[in-house]
């Protein structure tokens, strides 16, 4: 939990930002990339998934990611985990901190996990005892918070149900995602007041997407509302694949420089960001969304005319 005037950024793109890619990053390429943002100052990264391969190939490589990588005894490494199997996978990997995948709607959790989102909590219970024996720290989350593709706004009951059953599996640390972009400053605001007011013990996050250009206003929100973790993604890499029109999520260099400019405290190079979104934006130039790196930083400013050159005839 950060202070008031200062936020801690999870960058979420070795997972979210290379799961969307429609091809698959060469593992020496991944691990490259993971390294290079591992010295950037992030506290927390989450640096992959244990799905199974089929379903995100993109991911298959998660074990050999985790086992090479350079591991700074300063950072959280974490990883999203859809069931037991991916967790045993992760905590043989030796990851820091798992984050459970569940949706918010029946519609997402159908295409997401197979499954309705109550039903998926059920099977929560073997992770809970499983990463406590093996002293794993565990996140919830809910997906598409802020708005469903397939049943439209989600009822604020419907979140309270959901936070009801984690705070009985005891997970208190909750991820509220903006999965399709669908949220408002408004919404935003009215959901983390609810929840707040329902469970001011839990701790909340925001993983916001940029679908909709929004996502910049939406961490302001979240902020003002007392929120002070955020995910976000290089280059603004990123989008759920079981979700129509979900594009990237906001980028990190925008989130921090944002922050930063509104004498908000991220701990984080920026100049180093900036860097290395810029080569995976170099690699995947389809799929960056920053406007950072089309606009620069406010900063960097340009060098003025000596002289007016008037045209004439």
């Amino acid at each position: 939990m950060g202070k008031l005037d200062e936020v801690v950024i999870t960058e979420v793109s070795p997972r979210d930002g290379f799961q969307s890619l429609p091809q698959i990053v060469p593992t020496e390429e991944k691990i490259d990339f993971i390294n290079q943002i591992l010295n950037c100052g992030f506290k927390q990264v989450e640096v992959t998934s244990f799905v199974h391969p089929k379903a995100i190939p993109q991911m298959s490589d998660a074990d050999e990611v985790l086992q090479r990588i350079k591991r700074p005894t300063d950072v959280t490494l974490r990883a999203l985990v859809p069931n037991l199997h991916g967790l045993e996978r992760a905590i043989k990997a030796k990851v820091d901190k798992v984050k459970l995948m569940l949706s918010a709607t029946d519609s997402h959790s159908l295409n997401n996990a197979n499954e309705k989102t109550i039903d998926a909590m059920r099977g929560f219970e073997s992770l809970v005892e499983k990463a406590e024996e093996n002293s794993i720290q565990l996140e919830g989350s809910i997906s598409v918070a802020f708005g469903c593709p397939y049943e439209g706004l989600v009822p604020i009951e419907r979140h309270i149900e959901i936070c009801k059953r984690y705070e009985q599996l005891g997970i208190t640390d909750i991820s509220l995602a903006d999965t399709t972009g669908m949220a408002n400053p408004d919404s935003i605001k009215r959901i983390i007041y609810s929840l707040k007011t329902q469970f001011p013990e839990f701790c909340y996050s925001l993983h916001l997407h940029n679908t909709r250009g929004m996502a910049f206003a939406n961490a302001v929100a979240g902020f003002e509302e007392g929120i002070v973790d955020f995910d976000s993604s290089l280059a603004g890499l990123g989008g759920c694949p079981y979700a129509p029109n979900a594009s990237g999520n906001i980028a990190t260099e925008d989130l921090v420089h944002g922050f930063q400019e509104m004498g908000i405290k991220t701990n984080l190079n920026l100049d180093r960001i900036i860097e290395v979104a810029k080569k995976l934006q170099i690699s995947y130039p389809k799929e960056s969304e920053s406007f950072i790196l089309k606009a620069g930083k406010v900063s960097d400013l340009h060098i003025a005319p000596t002289e007016q050159i008037k045209l004439g005839k």
